[in-house]
């Protein structure tokens, strides 16, 4: 049944559809509302369209499941006919003639608010269909002085959305007899324009976003409302809310982030409202029925703290024997710290394939290789990528991330101390990293959740199946223009797939590689600067920040203070640092490394300086032993100035023993680098003013003691093997 002409008028029509109460329009029944869109396959932006619409109850019909699209993407071509032929026939099909039809793309749009609201607004229109509107007229800029001019708000027809009665929107769909490609946009523009057809089918636009927000030209219009526990996005030039969000043209990154709190998916009051949904949970699982999952480890420069990663690859809480390591190294300088991994370790995984500097592959190639190993195996689940310089602190990442059961996930890591990460909230109009509003809140844990994101780097898990479909192309690291990062998530972005961080738990963080040298034996003790967090974790003791709180300071002697300060690998580093170096002195009371050239008390030894640690050892002073030094001599303030840093050895051959003497410094601290009866016999400190002696250091341990007048000591003979201390003459 069509409508006769008296009921074009909408007034007329409403009414006649719904007798009037009190004076006022009858509401329309929420159930006489259908929405319908398009979508030929099941993407991430459909699954979060549908996820929306979900959450407000609205009923949804999907045209076109399984078709091929035939109508481009939108951007920069024309295109979206296809659209329009299933919706005629779509339409051809249904009879309730005072169904209401909202007809709205899916893959970028969002609900912000409930079928109630809309059609409440619908109405207050008065009109029988109302499209969305935009102030950027597209395809056609030849079109723009037959658009009816508005008094206030957008002139221009967006086809992404409108709403309109059943009969009023056949007709208007009825003489589409264009192609697949052909544009949907201007199809609609060209009834819009003309007066009759605008009239017949009595159309306007929503001019104030009311119902629809194209953010294509209003991106600086529109901001998130948060209010009582709800989410919306604002439209501040018209002061309005608008029920339908649309990332039109190319907004797709804005419609992501504003995805990631509409509708209500996150709030000030609520947290992640989505982020335990449609988890995938392996706890249930067999070890033997976990996922098999390629791990990407990729060494692409020098980079401190080798040892210690793959130290923490073995405490990963992950069934070895599920996963395959694909290992890219460009750097020589770090074959014997994987050699000595495989060989000790290799075993425990499933397979190992090495890819080292003699292959010359460069970062891209590495990556696509990688990539393809998991392609390619028909088992392989997922794909691990990790980057040499990122510190997994948190032993149960990779079972965190696949129980996402997300494409593309990444745990959010951070360089200690700064606002930089691994992923980005935004990107600038030539595709760099661009700051999002949110970005510092969610990297300083303000904002807990899941958050989808237009780039991430260094450590990720990719969903193996998307390898075999959508992400087939090999060389999805390499680009003419873009750093491999950038070129894959490009293309990630391309094929609509969404990315996402996590910062629900604590991960770990990221090391800095700027001025890693590689002159030294063990580098990594040169690191108390760039990466002071890591430096304190491998070097100092692990009861250190333990000493006020459980009383560790002991003391053996009066005014003589005995506390842990350096860890076993520590101690062992340094002695073999200064082995390396070799550049022993004679024990000579000449002795030009020092002021004066002379010396009262000769040792033999080497100095900080001598193999370029005299800043770092200050450092360590400053930063470790100030602190215990103003706390048990109270009143006495240090900025350790220390011209005298040196490693001491005693051997019965070579310098047995120290004869009694005081030191030229107001405290002295001396560090015990091996252990008594495991290293050597003898030896040990005695005060003799006091008749009181520690003959038994401990490995690690700092004695801290006056070096003047009341402190008179001696060093006792080394009677077996080799005695190492480190010794600092403070404030002289």
């Amino acid at each position: 049944m069509r409508l006769s002409p008296l009921l074009l008028f909408p007034g007329i029509f409403v009414c006649a559809l719904f007798p009037l109460t009190n004076g006022e329009e009858q509401r329309i029944p929420e159930e006489k509302l259908l929405v319908v869109t398009v979508a030929t396959k099941e993407t991430d932006g459909f699954k979060r369209f549908f996820h929306s619409a979900k959450h407000f109850n609205y009923t949804v019909k999907v045209l076109g499941e399984g078709e091929k699209w035939n109508s481009g993407d939108y951007m920069p071509a024309p295109g979206g006919g296809q659209k329009v032929r299933l919706l005629k026939a779509a339409l051809e099909e249904m009879k309730d003639e005072d169904k209401i039809i909202l007809f709205i793309d899916s893959y970028d749009v969002v609900f912000a608010s409930g079928p109630k609201e809309l059609l409440k607004k619908f109405q207050q229109a008065r009109h029988t269909v109302v499209f969305s509107s935009e102030s950027l007229i597209w395809p056609d800029r030849h079109l723009e002085d037959k658009h009816p001019h508005v008094a206030e708000g957008n002139r221009f027809l967006g086809s992404g959305g409108f709403i309109g009665y059943l009969p009023n929107i056949k007709e208007m769909v009825a003489d589409w007899t264009g192609e697949d490609n052909d544009s949907d946009q201007l199809f609609f523009t060209k009834i819009y324009i003309d007066p009759v057809k605008r009239k017949s089918t009595n159309i306007t636009l929503d001019s104030k976003c009311r119902l629809f927000q194209n953010l294509h030209g209003a991106l600086d219009e529109v901001v998130l409302k948060f209010e009582d526990g709800r989410v919306r996005a604002r439209n501040m030039l018209y002061d309005t809310l608008p029920v339908v969000i649309h990332g039109n043209g190319p907004t797709k990154l804005q419609i992501n982030y504003l995805g990631n709190y509409i509708p209500d998916t996150w709030t000030f009051e609520t947290g992640c409202t989505v982020c335990h949904e449609d988890l995938h949970p392996l706890s249930a699982l067999q070890e033997s029925e976990y996922p098999l999952v390629v791990f990407g480890i990729f060494i692409q420069q020098p980079t401190p703290f080798v040892a210690v990663f793959f130290e923490r690859l073995l405490k990963l809480q992950y069934p070895k024997n599920r996963l395959k390591l694909f290992i890219y190294n460009q750097e020589t300088h770090h074959e014997g710290q994987i050699s000595s991994f495989l060989k000790d370790h290799g075993s425990l995984y499933q397979d190992v394939k090495l890819v080292g500097p003699e292959e010359e592959i460069d970062q891209a190639a590495s990556r696509n290789l990688g990539l393809d190993m998991c392609r390619k195996d028909k088992n392989c689940d997922y794909f691990f990528i990790l980057d040499i310089e990122v510190v997994l602190e948190n032993e149960n990442t990779l079972t965190i991330l696949i129980e996402q059961n997300l494409p593309v996930v990444a745990p959010m890591i951070t360089r200690v101390g700064r606002l930089w990460s691994n992923f980005w909230g935004a990107l600038s109009a030539d595709g760099y990293y661009a700051r999002s509003e949110d970005y510092v809140d969610i990297v300083q844990g303000r904002r807990v959740g899941v958050w989808n994101v237009p780039y991430v780097s260094s450590v990720y898990l990719v969903k193996a199946s998307l390898l075999r479909s959508e992400l087939s192309d090999y060389e999805l690291f390499t680009s003419n223009l873009l750093d491999p990062d950038m070129a894959y998530c490009h293309n990630i972005r391309s094929k609509g797939i969404f990315m996402y961080v996590t910062n629900m738990h604590t991960f770990g963080h990221i090391l800095s590689t700027e001025n890693y040298q590689t002159s030294h034996l063990h580098n990594d003790l040169w690191q108390i600067f760039e990466n002071p967090v890591d430096w304190q974790e491998r070097y100092i003791h692990e009861n250190y920040t333990r000493i006020m709180k459980d009383k560790l300071i002991e003391t053996p002697c009066p005014d003589v203070y005995w506390f842990p300060i350096f860890s076993d690998v520590a101690c062992n580093h340094i002695v073999e640092e200064m082995e390396h170096n070799g550049r022993w002195s004679g024990g000579a009371n000449t002795d030009k490394r020092i002021q004066g050239g002379y010396e009262n008390v000769p040792t033999i030894d080497i100095h900080m300086n001598q193999i370029n640690f005299e800043k770092e050892w200050q450092k360590l002073l400053l930063e470790y032993i100030a602190p215990i030094t103003e706390k048990m001599y109270p009143g006495y303030y240090t900025k350790c100035s220390s011209p005298l840093n040196f490693v001491v050895r005693y051997k019965p051959d070579e310098q047995p023993l120290l004869v009694p003497h005081h030191d030229a410094s107001t405290f002295t601290i001396n560090v015990a680098l091996n252990s008594k009866d495991v290293d050597y016999q003898g030896g040990g400190c005695r005060f003799l003013r006091y008749n009181c002696s520690i003959q038994a250091p401990r490995k690690g341990w700092a004695i801290l003691h006056p070096g003047r007048l009341t402190h008179y000591h001696e060093g006792l003979p080394t009677t077996a093997g080799v005695r190492y201390i480190a010794v600092s003459f403070v404030d002289p």
